[in-house]
């Protein structure tokens, strides 16, 4: 059905219901709260906005493969109602159960023309009634074969920002309750900005506080709510464009508080005077920061995201940023990580369901930092650096941190051949380096006494023959350096 038939056929209801129409709502419209008539629309006259709140992230996706969704056509209205199904299946069931026992319960808006503005989701349930539960699996003995709607004065086109300023309103208060796909307000601000704007891409150093206005006032919150989510969006756009999947929105799924957390330490440490990072440090560093972030994100699922917080939430001492070399040894230690790590297999926008097909390349992504076959070194660098800032903050509390040590050393298994291990003795040697050094320094008695109760553990009869002379020349020199202490 053409735009000229839907018009017809939308304005022969109006006028033989405007006397007795199904009801009457009052609706904010042109800067006005407007009393509108209700009536009964056929569902075939009904055609879904693919750019709708609720889906906006996946079509914007769909759009970057070049796959574009007619929604005039019989395909793409099979998309739409996926995509509108797929956005919230279990809610969608429980709605969809309520309007087959009790009917259509909030009221719709669309154009004049047929275009739904608030209420697809309700119009895909009510099809889906219909089509004898295609999407949900379930059918219903009550069928409805129409949507009750406000019908706007207009088409789509006629009075575009008007009828994005309604659909906001309506939608963005319908998305919280819903437990809305967190993207997809994120998305929504940026697309307004842009509109908005005539096209401009949001800055914080060159902000159109009118914008601002008018898309606060149309989401329902504070200016500086929004002032957040559009530089939120800007690092998530960063992010797809460093993993490789610029405008595949469906891979900033689940990642939310880690963006809004990121977003708030760039903010912080750029421009090279925060308290809270390391002394010295450089914009370049923040940006190793932001690369570094975006491997966690990458990886978000295989871990707790409140791990992440390690990296540089908080004041300087509770994260890695805070101290020189805790960051040097942890951001070294993860770019020579990331350096051994090949990207497979290549990136497929041809894929016939891609947001799976990314989902799969992150995880062998992640699989790949196992060297070991067990662990990922990415987790393992997070967790060894996340000790060294509890002993960081540990460190005016000596015996503590020494106990824990010698409960460590203690547990391990000296039998096990792993520990003959010449990578393994080296560090034993080192260890016992530092324990040595710092008793001389602190205690030159209790070194000595240490000293003496090693060499009496010494069986002077179990000495290889093939060390015999070289402990005997070491023992001369020790012998040599204890004599200025004897004298």
């Amino acid at each position: 059905m053409n735009k000229e038939t839907r018009i017809q056929k939308i304005e022969e209801i109006i006028n033989r219901n405007k006397d007795n129409p199904f009801n009457k709502i009052e609706i904010p419209w042109e800067d006005d709260l407007v009393t509108m008539n209700v009536y009964k629309i056929p569902l075939d006259l009904l055609v879904y906005n693919k750019y709708n709140g609720r889906i906006l992230s996946r079509t914007k996706s769909l759009e970057t493969q070049s796959h574009t969704i007619d929604e005039y056509s019989v395909e793409g209205k099979k998309r739409i109602e996926r995509l509108l199904w797929d956005s919230k299946p279990d809610r969608n069931r429980k709605t969809q159960k309520n309007i087959a026992d009790f009917g259509q319960q909030k009221i719709g808006i669309i154009t004049k023309d047929g275009i739904i503005i608030d209420g697809n989701r309700r119009a895909m349930l009510l099809n889906d009634i219909q089509n004898e539960g295609k999407l949900s699996g379930k059918k219903f003995e009550k069928k409805y074969d129409y949507f009750k709607a406000v019908i706007l004065p207009v088409t789509l086109n006629e009075n575009p920002l008007e009828i994005e300023k309604l659909e906001t309103s309506f939608q963005m208060g319908e998305d919280q309750k819903l437990g809305y796909n967190a993207t997809e307000k994120y998305l929504k601000a940026k697309e307004l900005y842009s509109r908005l704007t005539l096209g401009k891409e949001f800055s914080s150093n060159n902000i159109d506080e009118n914008a601002i206005t008018k898309i606060s006032d149309w989401m329902g919150e504070q200016k500086s709510e929004i002032k957040k989510y559009l530089s939120t969006m800007l690092i998530m756009d960063e992010y797809l464009f460093y993993v490789g999947y610029d405008g595949i929105y469906t891979q900033l799924d689940n990642r939310e508080d880690q963006f809004l957390s990121l977003t708030k330490w760039l903010d912080t440490f750029y421009g090279e005077g925060s308290k809270k990072a390391f002394d010295g440090y450089t914009d370049d560093d923040v940006d190793d920061l932001r690369d570094i972030a975006f491997d966690y994100l990458r990886i978000r699922n295989k871990y707790d995201g409140k791990e992440f917080r390690n990296l540089a939430d908080g004041q300087k001492e509770n994260h890695f940023f805070g101290n020189k070399d805790i960051w040097d040894s942890f951001s070294n230690k993860h770019n020579e990580i990331r350096d051994k790590i090949s990207e497979e297999p290549e990136i497929d926008f041809n894929s016939n369901d891609l947001k799976s097909h990314l989902d799969d390349r992150d995880n062998k992504y992640f699989d790949a930092s196992k060297f070991d076959g067990k662990n990922s070194a990415f987790i393992e660098n997070l967790k060894d650096h996340q000790q060294n800032i509890y002993y960081n903050r540990e460190a005016e509390a000596p015996e503590k941190l020494v106990k824990k040590a010698s409960q460590a050393f203690s547990a391990i298994k000296q039998n096990h051949k792993a520990y003959s291990k010449v990578e393994v003795q080296n560090l034993v040697k080192d260890l016992a380096m530092q324990v040595t050094t710092s008793m001389s320094q602190k205690s030159p008695l209790r070194l000595l006494q240490h000293i003496e109760i090693l060499v009496k553990s010494i069986e002077i009869d179990s000495v290889p023959k093939s060390e015999l002379d070289e402990v005997q020349k070491t023992a001369k020199e020790i012998n040599k350096l204890l004599y200025p202490i004897y004298k």
